[in-house]
């Protein structure tokens, strides 16, 4: 098959395209035929090396984690899913090495969901890592209520803008940090725009005087530290990016496939509760330019690797 795959460390320049065998498709895994895979920050992390300490290469690693496609073959031990069956998943191993930058990927079957007919491939592909973070941070380590007031930051990018509309879905109140540029965005996900940088707290505080109740931070430093400002008194606060959140009382969060959790993402989806922004597609001999993309950190919504 065709392939994305890197044989060490390094930058995007390390990214080869080229033929692999194909995976071998365990009991409780399906063989996807990918349509498209999205491209997150901790793809480029791993293939820096960032993440070495806690997840071990076998090189060579094909990187991605999100995929949307079509079942060819489901593993012995699977019954959920038939040849032909349109999917989507966050397939995320305990180790790098099979990832979702290829022709095919074998997902087990904890990382999978049916694809709605409602959205795109592209679209789809973009959901499953950001939908997951932004649903578990929010339902369960923040434990969101109606009527409480969150602040997101970074609001405009892959799992912000998913987090503002999940949080209104739950009936709170979004507060979204954003550049001057994408604040019409956040308006039209549900959220009240503010800038990042000096003065950020005092912008908050003006919008929520008694403070916010929860803080959602995907950024860090700076950003989680002023957070600490604007927290009501029993606020709390969580981060997918900084892990001095403990520091202040916060918790750190790193998220997990979950079917059920991805299931019913999809049929929020389907239904129009959340929608995935597409912000850029590239064909998948092209990943290293969908690498480099991310790596600047100012995209709005998802970029996206088709699959032909």
């Amino acid at each position: 098959m065709r392939a994305i795959s890197y044989r060490r460390y390094g930058g995007a320049e390390v990214l080869e395209y080229g033929e692999l065998p194909e995976p071998k498709v365990g009991p409780d895994a399906v063989l996807v035929k990918v349509r498209a895979a999205a491209v997150n920050p901790v793809d480029w992390k791993c293939r820096e090396g960032y993440l070495d300490g806690i997840l071990e290469p076998v090189f060579p690693v094909v990187p991605g984690w999100d995929v949307s496609g079509v079942v060819v073959r489901p593993g012995p031990a699977v019954a959920e899913f038939s040849p032909g069956d349109e999917v989507l998943g966050y397939v995320r191993e305990d180790f790098l090495s099979r990832g979702t930058f290829a022709e095919y990927v074998a997902a087990p079957l904890r990382t999978l969901a049916r694809k709605p007919s409602g959205l795109s491939f592209e679209e789809a592909a973009g959901l499953p890592l950001v939908g997951l973070t932004a649903y578990q941070t929010l339902v369960k380590v923040l434990e969101v209520k109606p009527a409480e007031t969150v602040l997101v930051h970074a609001a405009a990018g892959g799992v912000g803008s998913i987090a503002v509309q999940l949080a209104r879905h739950l009936g709170a109140r979004v507060i979204g940090t954003a550049s001057e540029a994408n604040h019409d965005f956040v308006r039209s996900l549900g959220g009240e725009p503010v800038t990042y940088g000096d003065g950020l707290a005092e912008r908050v505080r003006a919008l929520a005087p008694g403070g916010v109740d929860a803080v959602f931070d995907t950024i860090g430093g700076e950003a989680l530290r002023a957070s600490t400002n604007v927290l009501a008194p029993e606020g709390r606060m969580a981060s997918i990016a900084d892990g001095d959140v403990v520091d202040y009382g916060g918790r750190y969060y790193f998220v997990r496939p979950d079917a059920a959790d991805l299931t019913h993402l999809a049929g929020l989806a389907d239904r129009g509760v959340i929608s995935v922004h597409v912000s850029r597609t590239f064909p998948l001999a092209r990943a290293a330019d969908a690498h480099r993309l991310s790596e600047e950190g100012r995209t709005r919504g998802k970029i996206v690797v088709t699959v032909e």
